[in-house]
């Protein structure tokens, strides 16, 4: 029995894990948003909270925290200096797991885990999808020469009526005699 046991195998050796949390801790803090079961979501959410508070720190100390969980440097430079200050005034909960449904091959529950901060994750977003190619039009051709020129005078616009004209009403001669 597993009695106070914490954390999930994920059926892997510890070394494997390690890695495997590293791997993803290091994806989302990378592109913001990632797509995996809920239990790997689950297990990598708050290793990736504990990445984030380190950048929050920004000493060396924590920098070389970073880099030995997440063995890379440039996943640790952009913890740094782009993901981290953008947390700089949130206490807590930097990333949410949103469930997606089941996977089509295995029916294993997927999960989006993705940092709470929705302006990095939109930037990210764009970054990754290209911009709408825009087509200039041509402007649309004139059929009367005449109009295309200006020789024409520009149609009337209809006035308003006068407020002093009054619908006309027959007046009896007792309305006149008053």
């Amino acid at each position: 029995m597993r009695h106070q046991r914490a954390g999930k195998k994920l059926g892997r050796d510890s070394a494997h894990r390690r890695a495997l949390y590293a791997n993803l801790a290091g994806a989302l803090i990378e592109h913001g948003r990632i797509k995996t079961t809920v239990t790997k979501a689950k297990a990598v959410k708050p290793l990736a909270e504990q990445m984030i508070t380190l950048g929050r720190r920004g000493d060396l100390h924590a920098r070389r925290q970073a880099t030995a969980f997440l063995r890379s440097r440039d996943v640790v430079h952009r913890l740094f200096a782009e993901v981290a200050p953008r947390f700089k005034d949130r206490p807590g909960g930097y990333a949410r797991i949103i469930k997606i449904g089941p996977r089509a091959g295995d029916a294993a529950e997927m999960a989006y885990l993705e940092l709470v901060d929705d302006e990095y994750v939109a930037q990210q977003l764009e970054e990754r999808t290209p911009a709408p190619v825009v087509v200039d039009e041509p402007e649309p051709e004139v059929e009367d020469e005449a109009q295309a020129a200006g020789d024409e005078e520009p149609e009337a616009v209809d006035e308003e009526p006068a407020a002093e004209e009054v619908p006309d009403t027959e007046v009896s001669d007792t309305d006149e005699k008053a």
